[in-house]
Protein backbone atom coordinates (compact mmCIF):
# COMPACT_ATOMS: atom_id res chain seq x y z
CA UNK A 1 0.00 0.00 0.00
CA UNK A 2 1.35 3.41 -0.97
CA UNK A 3 1.53 5.83 1.99
CA UNK A 4 -0.35 8.52 0.09
CA UNK A 5 -3.46 6.38 -0.33
CA UNK A 6 -6.51 7.54 1.58
CA UNK A 7 -8.05 5.06 4.01
CA UNK A 8 -11.74 4.12 3.99
CA UNK A 9 -13.90 1.86 6.13
CA UNK A 10 -17.13 0.56 4.58
CA UNK A 11 -19.58 -1.27 6.86
CA UNK A 12 -21.83 -3.74 5.09
CA UNK A 13 -19.05 -3.85 2.51
CA UNK A 14 -19.49 -7.50 1.52
CA UNK A 15 -22.51 -7.04 -0.75
CA UNK A 16 -24.84 -4.63 -2.50
CA UNK A 17 -24.14 -0.91 -2.21
CA UNK A 18 -21.30 -1.50 0.25
CA UNK A 19 -19.50 -3.84 -2.13
CA UNK A 20 -19.91 -1.38 -5.01
CA UNK A 21 -18.57 1.43 -2.82
CA UNK A 22 -15.50 -0.67 -2.00
CA UNK A 23 -14.79 -1.27 -5.68
CA UNK A 24 -15.35 2.39 -6.61
CA UNK A 25 -13.18 3.64 -3.75
CA UNK A 26 -10.34 1.35 -4.84
CA UNK A 27 -10.73 2.42 -8.47
CA UNK A 28 -10.20 6.00 -7.30
CA UNK A 29 -6.96 5.16 -5.52
CA UNK A 30 -8.10 4.52 -1.96
CA UNK A 31 -7.36 1.65 0.43
CA UNK A 32 -10.50 0.01 1.80
CA UNK A 33 -11.39 -1.89 4.97
CA UNK A 34 -14.31 -4.18 4.07
CA UNK A 35 -16.28 -4.45 7.33
CA UNK A 36 -19.11 -6.98 7.48
CA UNK A 37 -20.62 -9.81 9.53
CA UNK A 38 -20.54 -12.09 6.45
CA UNK A 39 -17.02 -13.45 6.58
CA UNK A 40 -17.24 -15.57 3.43
CA UNK A 41 -18.56 -12.78 1.21
CA UNK A 42 -16.23 -10.24 2.79
CA UNK A 43 -13.18 -12.36 2.03
CA UNK A 44 -14.42 -12.86 -1.53
CA UNK A 45 -14.62 -9.07 -2.04
CA UNK A 46 -11.15 -8.75 -0.53
CA UNK A 47 -9.74 -11.36 -2.93
CA UNK A 48 -11.36 -9.69 -5.95
CA UNK A 49 -10.01 -6.27 -5.02
CA UNK A 50 -6.53 -7.59 -4.24
CA UNK A 51 -6.17 -9.58 -7.46
CA UNK A 52 -3.26 -7.46 -8.74
CA UNK A 53 -2.15 -5.43 -5.71
CA UNK A 54 -3.17 -5.24 -2.06
CA UNK A 55 -5.73 -2.42 -1.86
CA UNK A 56 -8.15 -3.79 0.73
CA UNK A 57 -8.59 -5.88 3.84
CA UNK A 58 -11.61 -7.68 5.26
CA UNK A 59 -12.54 -7.23 8.92
CA UNK A 60 -15.41 -8.94 10.72
CA UNK A 61 -17.69 -6.29 12.22
CA UNK A 62 -20.98 -6.35 14.08
CA UNK A 63 -22.24 -2.75 13.90
CA UNK A 64 -24.66 -3.33 16.80
CA UNK A 65 -21.68 -3.61 19.19
CA UNK A 66 -20.27 -0.14 19.91
CA UNK A 67 -17.04 -1.43 21.46
CA UNK A 68 -16.42 -3.60 18.42
CA UNK A 69 -17.03 -0.68 16.05
CA UNK A 70 -14.86 1.67 18.11
CA UNK A 71 -12.08 -0.92 18.28
CA UNK A 72 -11.97 -1.34 14.49
CA UNK A 73 -11.97 2.41 13.85
CA UNK A 74 -9.21 3.08 16.39
CA UNK A 75 -7.19 0.11 15.11
CA UNK A 76 -7.45 1.33 11.51
CA UNK A 77 -6.45 4.90 12.33
CA UNK A 78 -3.53 3.73 14.45
CA UNK A 79 -2.27 1.24 11.86
CA UNK A 80 -2.46 3.56 8.86
CA UNK A 81 -2.03 6.87 10.64
CA UNK A 82 -5.29 8.28 9.27
CA UNK A 83 -8.96 7.62 8.56
CA UNK A 84 -10.20 9.58 5.57
CA UNK A 85 -13.61 8.02 4.91
CA UNK A 86 -16.10 6.16 7.06
CA UNK A 87 -19.13 4.75 5.26
CA UNK A 88 -21.73 3.63 7.81
CA UNK A 89 -23.60 1.59 5.24
CA UNK A 90 -24.72 -1.65 6.92
CA UNK A 91 -28.50 -2.01 7.06
CA UNK A 92 -31.55 -4.22 6.67
CA UNK A 93 -35.09 -3.73 5.34
CA UNK A 94 -38.49 -4.81 6.65
CA UNK A 95 -42.01 -4.72 5.19
CA UNK A 96 -45.26 -4.72 7.08
CA UNK A 97 -47.96 -2.62 8.66
CA UNK A 98 -47.27 -1.12 12.05
CA UNK A 99 -50.04 -3.05 13.82
CA UNK A 100 -48.39 -6.33 12.73
CA UNK A 101 -45.00 -5.37 14.18
CA UNK A 102 -43.61 -6.49 17.52
CA UNK A 103 -41.20 -4.66 19.78
CA UNK A 104 -38.63 -7.28 18.74
CA UNK A 105 -39.05 -6.17 15.11
CA UNK A 106 -38.45 -2.57 16.21
CA UNK A 107 -35.37 -3.54 18.20
CA UNK A 108 -33.83 -5.51 15.32
CA UNK A 109 -34.34 -2.66 12.87
CA UNK A 110 -33.13 0.07 15.21
CA UNK A 111 -30.11 -1.93 16.41
CA UNK A 112 -28.71 -2.28 12.88
CA UNK A 113 -30.06 0.67 10.88
CA UNK A 114 -29.86 3.36 13.54
CA UNK A 115 -27.56 2.25 16.34
CA UNK A 116 -25.16 0.84 13.76
CA UNK A 117 -24.89 4.29 12.17
CA UNK A 118 -24.70 6.04 15.56
CA UNK A 119 -21.93 3.72 16.71
CA UNK A 120 -19.84 4.38 13.62
CA UNK A 121 -20.52 8.11 13.63
CA UNK A 122 -19.71 8.54 17.33
CA UNK A 123 -16.46 6.58 17.16
CA UNK A 124 -15.38 7.92 13.77
CA UNK A 125 -16.20 11.53 14.61
CA UNK A 126 -13.97 11.44 17.70
CA UNK A 127 -11.02 10.10 15.70
CA UNK A 128 -11.53 12.58 12.87
CA UNK A 129 -11.81 15.49 15.31
CA UNK A 130 -8.41 14.56 16.73
CA UNK A 131 -6.77 14.33 13.30
CA UNK A 132 -8.58 17.41 11.95
CA UNK A 133 -10.04 15.86 8.79
CA UNK A 134 -12.23 13.08 7.46
CA UNK A 135 -15.57 12.40 5.80
CA UNK A 136 -18.42 10.38 7.32
CA UNK A 137 -21.06 9.04 4.92
CA UNK A 138 -24.19 7.50 6.44
CA UNK A 139 -26.48 5.41 4.25
CA UNK A 140 -30.14 6.31 4.74
CA UNK A 141 -32.76 5.94 2.02
CA UNK A 142 -35.31 7.87 0.02
CA UNK A 143 -37.62 6.48 2.70
CA UNK A 144 -35.86 8.90 5.03
CA UNK A 145 -36.86 11.91 2.93
CA UNK A 146 -40.61 11.41 2.92
CA UNK A 147 -43.44 9.02 3.82
CA UNK A 148 -42.96 5.30 3.22
CA UNK A 149 -46.16 3.45 4.12
CA UNK A 150 -46.05 -0.29 4.79
CA UNK A 151 -42.45 0.11 5.94
CA UNK A 152 -42.91 2.55 8.82
CA UNK A 153 -40.37 0.83 11.07
CA UNK A 154 -37.69 0.92 8.36
CA UNK A 155 -38.61 4.50 7.44
CA UNK A 156 -38.30 5.60 11.07
CA UNK A 157 -34.66 4.54 11.19
CA UNK A 158 -33.88 6.22 7.87
CA UNK A 159 -35.51 9.51 8.85
CA UNK A 160 -33.39 9.42 12.01
CA UNK A 161 -30.21 8.83 9.99
CA UNK A 162 -31.03 11.78 7.72
CA UNK A 163 -31.70 14.00 10.74
CA UNK A 164 -28.48 12.96 12.47
CA UNK A 165 -26.33 13.36 9.40
CA UNK A 166 -27.66 16.63 8.01
CA UNK A 167 -27.42 18.21 11.47
CA UNK A 168 -23.87 16.98 12.00
CA UNK A 169 -22.89 18.19 8.52
CA UNK A 170 -22.91 21.77 9.81
CA UNK A 171 -21.77 21.01 13.34
CA UNK A 172 -18.65 19.24 12.04
CA UNK A 173 -17.43 22.06 9.78
CA UNK A 174 -15.65 23.73 12.70
CA UNK A 175 -13.35 20.71 13.04
CA UNK A 176 -12.56 20.14 9.35
CA UNK A 177 -14.87 17.13 9.13
CA UNK A 178 -17.32 16.53 6.31
CA UNK A 179 -20.56 14.58 6.77
CA UNK A 180 -23.02 13.34 4.11
CA UNK A 181 -26.07 11.11 3.96
CA UNK A 182 -26.77 8.77 1.05
CA UNK A 183 -30.44 8.35 0.11
CA UNK A 184 -30.83 5.67 -2.58
CA UNK A 185 -33.99 3.98 -3.86
CA UNK A 186 -34.67 0.91 -6.00
CA UNK A 187 -31.06 -0.17 -6.27
CA UNK A 188 -30.51 -3.71 -7.52
CA UNK A 189 -29.10 -5.25 -4.33
CA UNK A 190 -29.89 -8.27 -2.11
CA UNK A 191 -31.53 -6.07 0.56
CA UNK A 192 -35.00 -6.52 -0.96
CA UNK A 193 -34.66 -10.31 -1.17
CA UNK A 194 -33.33 -10.51 2.40
CA UNK A 195 -35.94 -8.16 3.84
CA UNK A 196 -38.25 -9.51 6.51
CA UNK A 197 -41.92 -9.39 5.49
CA UNK A 198 -44.37 -9.37 8.40
CA UNK A 199 -47.78 -10.78 7.42
CA UNK A 200 -47.12 -9.89 3.78
CA UNK A 201 -46.51 -12.14 0.79
CA UNK A 202 -43.01 -11.01 -0.11
CA UNK A 203 -43.12 -12.60 -3.56
CA UNK A 204 -45.92 -10.19 -4.51
CA UNK A 205 -43.92 -7.25 -3.13
CA UNK A 206 -40.89 -8.40 -5.14
CA UNK A 207 -43.04 -8.63 -8.25
CA UNK A 208 -44.06 -4.96 -7.78
CA UNK A 209 -40.48 -3.89 -7.12
CA UNK A 210 -39.24 -5.55 -10.28
CA UNK A 211 -41.57 -3.28 -12.26
CA UNK A 212 -39.60 -0.28 -11.01
CA UNK A 213 -36.64 1.10 -12.88
CA UNK A 214 -33.73 0.03 -10.70
CA UNK A 215 -30.24 1.48 -10.58
CA UNK A 216 -27.14 -0.70 -10.45
CA UNK A 217 -25.11 -0.44 -7.24
CA UNK A 218 -22.09 0.42 -9.38
CA UNK A 219 -23.82 3.50 -10.81
CA UNK A 220 -24.97 4.55 -7.35
CA UNK A 221 -21.42 4.17 -6.03
CA UNK A 222 -20.13 6.57 -8.68
CA UNK A 223 -22.90 9.07 -7.87
CA UNK A 224 -22.10 8.68 -4.17
CA UNK A 225 -18.38 9.38 -4.46
CA UNK A 226 -19.02 12.30 -6.82
CA UNK A 227 -21.35 13.69 -4.15
CA UNK A 228 -18.77 13.04 -1.43
CA UNK A 229 -16.20 14.94 -3.48
CA UNK A 230 -18.62 17.91 -3.61
CA UNK A 231 -19.38 17.56 0.13
CA UNK A 232 -23.13 17.35 -0.44
CA UNK A 233 -25.18 17.07 2.79
CA UNK A 234 -27.68 14.77 1.01
CA UNK A 235 -26.60 12.54 -1.88
CA UNK A 236 -29.59 11.32 -3.87
CA UNK A 237 -30.26 10.75 -7.59
CA UNK A 238 -31.56 14.17 -8.58
CA UNK A 239 -34.71 13.19 -10.51
CA UNK A 240 -35.95 11.32 -7.43
CA UNK A 241 -35.03 14.11 -5.01
CA UNK A 242 -36.75 16.75 -7.14
CA UNK A 243 -39.83 14.56 -7.52
CA UNK A 244 -40.13 13.95 -3.79
CA UNK A 245 -39.58 17.61 -2.91
CA UNK A 246 -42.17 18.71 -5.46
CA UNK A 247 -44.78 16.13 -4.47
CA UNK A 248 -44.36 16.54 -0.75
CA UNK A 249 -44.11 20.34 -0.55
CA UNK A 250 -45.89 21.76 -3.59
CA UNK A 251 -48.49 19.14 -4.50
CA UNK A 252 -49.59 17.57 -1.20
CA UNK A 253 -52.85 16.27 -2.66
CA UNK A 254 -51.02 14.42 -5.45
CA UNK A 255 -48.55 13.05 -2.95
CA UNK A 256 -51.43 11.90 -0.72
CA UNK A 257 -53.00 10.06 -3.65
CA UNK A 258 -49.70 8.34 -4.42
CA UNK A 259 -49.28 7.19 -0.81
CA UNK A 260 -52.84 5.83 -0.75
CA UNK A 261 -52.08 3.84 -3.89
CA UNK A 262 -48.94 2.41 -2.26
CA UNK A 263 -51.01 1.31 0.74
CA UNK A 264 -53.66 -0.25 -1.48
CA UNK A 265 -51.18 -2.21 -3.58
CA UNK A 266 -49.26 -3.38 -0.51
CA UNK A 267 -52.40 -4.50 1.31
CA UNK A 268 -53.29 -6.71 -1.63
CA UNK A 269 -50.19 -8.69 -0.61
CA UNK A 270 -51.36 -9.31 2.94
CA UNK A 271 -51.35 -12.94 4.02
CA UNK A 272 -54.34 -12.56 6.29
Amino acid sequence: MKPEKKIAIVTGGASGIGKALCHELVSRGNFVIIADVDEKKGQTVEADLNEKIVVSRYEFLDVTDFKHVEQLIKKTQKEYGRLDYLFNNAGIAMYGELYDMTIEDWNEMIDINLWGVIHGTQAGYSIMKEQGFGHIVNTASAAGLGPSPISSVYSTTKHAVVGLTTSLHYEAEEFGIKVSTLCPVFVDTPIFEKAKAVNINKSLIMKQLKKQKVMTPEKLAKITLDGVHKNKPVICPMPLRKTMDTFFAIFPSAHHALMKMVCKVSRQSRIS
